[in-house]
């Protein structure tokens, strides 16, 4: 049986074209991997890439990605809105078919301890590959950027799980672990000020009371003249795409705000998408086997 995986490296590169085309070439060119999507955000100087693969096709692909991003991404000279802390930032697996949490989690391993030696990276482990409960949260790990890692790095609890015990000068640190899939969905408000997103942001997000299986921030689009709240739903099943919306619409509400529009950055499961159909057309006992999509691929 041929095993796939799911893996959504993000770069902190979001607006140089030909680095952004380099990173992605071993993607395309790799017979055991299929690039999906690559999407790069210039208010967030960020690329984040999706990809299904072997395990070893994944492996190669990536580790070749991640010297190339070593070589072209300064972040001595990176700035954007989005948390960052390293030019290759973080590299999660998903199983899709075939495949084990543990088997996604022996991939991170492997991935992180190569990338350590031949690029001599720091590198962390998180979410399943976490080694310990403090590293499960990414944005644990990330807190204090590439700014801040060059003192956090000293202290023996964040001694790195693969590679030396400084910063690379240029390329920062990286995360690399194995997860549920994830869903990056943002909602873009019709206002300019930032404290707004800000406020929103805080009411939604899980860490501050809100949506569980939610992590949220505000963000400021100037190229747009909008503000943004940023999210990644790490369980759709169990916190809905449209309870993040309602919720933002509510609390928008309050400032005098709406909503301008909303992205998927990268690619959604199709039940994400279908439980919102579902609610918002009020469908009564709708299944996924209804979808005609659905229905040919059992016989495939």
């Amino acid at each position: 049986m041929t095993k796939i995986l799911e893996s959504v490296p993000n770069y902190s590169v979001g607006k140089d074209e030909e680095v952004i085309e380099k990173i992605v070439g071993p993607f395309k060119g790799h017979e055991d991997v299929k690039l999906l999507d690559y999407s790069a955000d210039p208010d967030h100087n960020r690329l984040v890439v999706t990809n299904v693969g072997s395990p070893e096709g994944l492996f190669e692909a990536t580790l070749e990605t991640v010297g190339i991003a070593v070589d072209l991404i300064d972040m001595t000279e990176h700035t954007g809105e989005h948390p960052r802390m390293g030019a290759v930032d973080v590299i999660p697996f998903t199983p899709v078919r075939n495949v084990t949490m543990d088997e996604a989690v022996e991939l991170a391993k492997r991935l992180a301890n190569a990338a350590a030696e031949e690029y001599d990276l720091p590198i962390y482990l998180y979410e399943e590959a976490a080694t310990r409960p403090e590293r499960k949260n990414l944005a644990t790990i990330r807190k204090g950027e590439f700014e801040g890692f060059p003192e956090k790095i000293k202290d023996q609890d964040w001694k790195p799980d693969f590679g030396p015990d400084k910063v690379h000068p240029i390329a920062g640190v990286t995360a690399i672990g194995a997860r549920k899939p994830l869903v990056a969905f943002n909602v873009n408000l019709n206002t300019d000020d930032p404290s707004v997103a800000k406020q929103i942001a805080r009411e939604v997000r899980g860490s501050s009371g809100g949506l569980h299986f939610c992590k949220a921030m505000g963000v400021d689009l100037e190229e747009e003249g909008l503000v943004q709240v940023s999210m990644n739903m790490t369980d759709y099943t169990r916190t809905s795409l449209q309870q993040a919306f309602e919720l933002i619409r509510s609390e928008s509400g309050r400032f005098g705000v709406t909503i301008a529009e909303s992205e998927i950055v990268g690619l959604v499961p199709a039940d994400a998408l279908l439980d919102a159909a579902e609610h918002y057309l009020q469908l009564e006992d709708f299944s996924s086997d209804q979808v005609i999509e659905n229905r040919l691929l059992e016989d495939l």
